[in-house]
């Protein structure tokens, strides 16, 4: 998961070229320490997939708001973050920031833990760490987190002001109270069909590849909000039947994963990078990502089995 998270988050999605992979380890520490920091708390105080999508929405705070400040930042990387949706008294644009947050809670963080966690249904909601290796992680995370804002300060020579820095963190405070606030016992299981798990991964792919999609306009923010609020509904409304298992959330998980599959394409060319070493690399994480889907499905489809011989 260390290194999945930002192959998922960052690779995949084509903001980081292959050329730059030497970096992988230098991400791991913030991206995958955070993921699994978060996998383990929710896990530990026997909470769900809200409280793992909070938490990934706080961390998504905390990375563009504290950490590399592109929230802020009017020409983070030489890219013009600020002007799509503008809103001034915030200083920051209203398309970026939802999609650096909801894009963080669902592929930095969601999709990985998704995906990992299907590789080991006997432990899926049990911990993973010791206290000792809980400790290490979140060690990692702050050394990871520090390292990447002391490397972009030198870079970028920006600092957002102080009513940003303490409006980011007291929003992602609150997002972390929403977090714990979340029952801890599951909703009880209602009727009602359920639909098969390649429906939820076709609608994943669709929502998430018209949420990726959308124009960077006051529009395209109408259209992400309320593209977040049909799949929200959705899959609150399906989760509470009897019929919903671990092949539904990996299908969530794999429609996501598959859409920063032909983003990742899209984004590079946006990025003005047309060597062909850049779509190459496009090409190899996307073969990874469905590769690792394929292995994913497999492994319920064995379990699956497993059980119907039982």
């Amino acid at each position: 998961m260390c290194f999945l998270a930002p192959l998922v988050g960052e690779y995949l999605l084509g903001n980081i070229s292959i050329q730059d992979i030497w970096a992988l380890p230098f991400l791991a520490p913030m991206y995958g320490g955070g993921a699994l920091l978060i996998r383990e708390t929710t896990r530990r105080t026997g909470r769900g997939w809200p409280t793992i999508i909070f938490l990934g929405l706080a961390y998504g705070l905390i990375e563009a708001g504290l950490i590399d400040q592109s929230l802020f930042n009017p020409s983070f990387e030489g890219h013009d973050f600020q002007s799509a949706a503008y809103i001034p008294v915030l200083g920051i644009s209203a398309y970026n920031g939802l999609a650096f947050l909801a894009g963080h809670a669902v592929w930095s963080i969601g999709v990985p833990i998704a995906l990992v966690e299907t590789l080991v249904p006997g432990r899926s909601t049990r911990p993973w760490l010791g206290k000792a290796g809980l400790l290490i992680t979140g060690g990692l995370y702050l050394l990871g987190s520090v390292f990447l804002f002391r490397n972009i300060q030198e870079e970028e020579q920006f600092l957002a002001s102080a009513p940003q820095l303490i409006g980011a963190a007291v929003v992602a405070l609150v997002l972390i109270g929403i977090a714990f606030a979340l029952g801890r016992r599951p909703h009880p299981k209602t009727g009602g069909r359920t639909p098969h798990s390649w429906q939820v991964g076709i609608l994943s792919f669709v929502i998430s590849s018209l949420f990726f999609a959308a124009s960077e306009s006051w529009m395209g923010v109408a259209i992400k909000l309320f593209l977040l609020a049909v799949i929200t509904a959705l899959i609150t409304r399906w989760s509470r039947r009897q019929g919903w298992g671990p092949a539904h959330r990996l299908a969530l998980a794999g429609g996501a994963l598959l859409t920063y599959a032909w983003g990742g394409f899209i984004l590079t060319m946006l990025l003005g990078r047309t060597e062909i070493i850049h779509f190459i690399g496009n090409g190899i994480f996307a073969s990874g990502a469905v590769v690792l889907l394929i292995i994913a499905a497999r492994r319920i489809c064995h379990i699956q089995s497993e059980n119907m011989e039982l």
